[in-house]
């Protein structure tokens, strides 16, 4: 059942206003008498003109809308100066009220058009219908079409145009909930490596479990892809790294580990490299992200932990790939774990706190309850330095100089880091990065 309604204006030119106005009635009366019980909300976009062309559009849109008393309350008109503007305020406007499903009423020419916005803009949350809305001539009666226009496929360029506008549009918009800020650690040299650990401010994502600086989209949540690619241009120019050379684990809560510059596997959560100026990352929001250095061989690399991860030794599995690619002496790695949900506030199974308990007891509080409190932290740390790591070459929450702790829980400070285990399904994700200096 439709939830929302899209009145796309955008592009109709001032001169027929008079024609407008009358389609826009006849829209809006078709809206009322087919939503009587479950009424969707309206947003109508327009262009935002200047000086008394400006005006003049206000004032027909505001005579269209006066007889319609039933659905003021749900309805709004949209005016920017670009589609893309118009359209991301909408989008805000749905995510609001939690909407997702939306019919969009538009000119047949501008339907191709809106379907590579909406692409970009929006994700696999939210489903689009389209229906066609004709302005035959001034003379005419303008109508609805009851048919779907298959367009053809737009030019490369059109589609870079709409690309560049959205870019554009994105860039402009300020930051949310403060300055961006990155957390680093002591441990690992700074004349070497840029590194560090990202927080939730300084970005633009404004749902409130995302906002503001989230760096990881799916189609399961509502921030596209554009906006995490704004804020990690925002954090390449904070941290002084390329975002063009940037890449990310493909998490799959396993052990697997990608080697830059070999055949990439298809998913792995530890990543590793000795090319300078190539930033490596992992994500987290409650699972580990873990930072190596090795300022000798001048090699790095980043790990994603979760539990399951944490059990399968994917941070050893990145030491032990460092070490045989690069000749790296496992007693020269320094190892950083960075925010994620601390044994304060981390529950698991009993089935899988036993894992946990077998790797060693500390690891697990209240371990004859349902559900134990787990340590992931502490479980990585033992199994790294069983591994050969030196213990003090390892960063975490058992800093003596809480000052110097970076490895903070996620879960207890909402005001500077995501948490699934506190969010739910629609979370944020920080990072951890690292790459060596040129």
């Amino acid at each position: 059942m439709v939830e929302a309604v899209l009145i796309d204006l955008f592009s109709l030119p001032a001169n027929l206003q008079n024609n407008i106005q009358g389609l826009l009635h006849n829209t809006l009366e078709a809206i009322e008498k087919c939503s009587a019980i479950h009424a969707p909300c309206v947003y109508v976009m327009c262009c935002q003109r200047q000086g008394s062309e400006r005006k003049g559009e206000q004032e027909f849109l505001l005579a269209a809308l006066r007889c319609f008393q039933s659905l003021r309350r749900r309805l709004e008109v949209v005016c920017a100066q670009t589609t893309a503007a118009a359209l991301y305020t909408i989008k805000q406007r749905l995510d609001e009220k939690d909407l997702s499903i939306i019919k969009v009423i538009l000119p047949t020419i501008r339907k191709d058009l809106m379907k590579v916005y909406i692409d970009h803009l929006f994700t696999a949350v939210y489903q689009f219908e389209f229906e066609d809305l004709q302005a035959i001539s001034d003379s005419e009666s303008l109508q609805i079409s009851e048919h779907q226009h298959e367009g053809q496929i737009l030019p490369s360029q059109d589609v870079a145009l709409i690309q560049s506008e959205i870019q554009m549009y994105l860039e402009s918009l300020p930051s949310l909930k403060g300055e961006l800020t990155i957390l680093r650690s002591s441990l690992i040299p700074d004349d070497i490596f840029l590194h560090g650990f990202t927080t939730r401010t300084g970005g633009i994502s404004y749902i409130p479990t995302l906002s503001s600086c989230n760096l990881f989209s799916s189609s399961k949540r509502r921030d596209p892809q554009v906006v995490v690619k704004e804020n990690l241009r925002r954090l390449a120019n904070a941290a002084g790294f390329n975002p063009e050379a940037f890449h990310r684990v493909k998490v799959d809560h396993a052990n697997a580990v990608c080697i830059m510059g070999k055949t990439e596997p298809d998913d792995y959560d530890g990543i590793v490299t000795d090319q300078k100026g190539v930033t490596l990352a992992a994500p987290g929001a409650d699972c580990i992200p873990v930072l190596f250095a090795d300022p000798v061989r001048r090699a790095c690399g980043a790990a994603h932990s979760g539990w399951k991860g944490t059990l399968l030794g994917v941070s050893m599995a990145t030491v032990n790939a460092m070490v045989s690619e690069y000749g790296c002496n496992v007693k020269d790695i320094l190892v950083v774990l960075g925010p994620s949900v601390g044994p304060c506030c981390y529950k698991l199974p009993h089935e899988s706190a036993e894992e946990f308990h077998r790797i060693d007891p500390t690891c697990v509080r209240l371990f004859d309850s349902t559900n134990p409190y787990i340590d992931i932290r502490r479980a990585t740390r033992i199994l790294l330095e069983r591994g050969g790591i030196l213990p003090e070459n390892i960063q975490d929450d058992s800093i003596t100089d809480q000052n110097q702790n970076i490895t903070l829980c996620t879960a207890c400070h909402p005001d500077k880091f995501y948490s699934h285990f506190r969010d739910g399904t629609n979370f944020g994700t920080q990072i951890g990065f690292i790459s060596i200096k040129d």
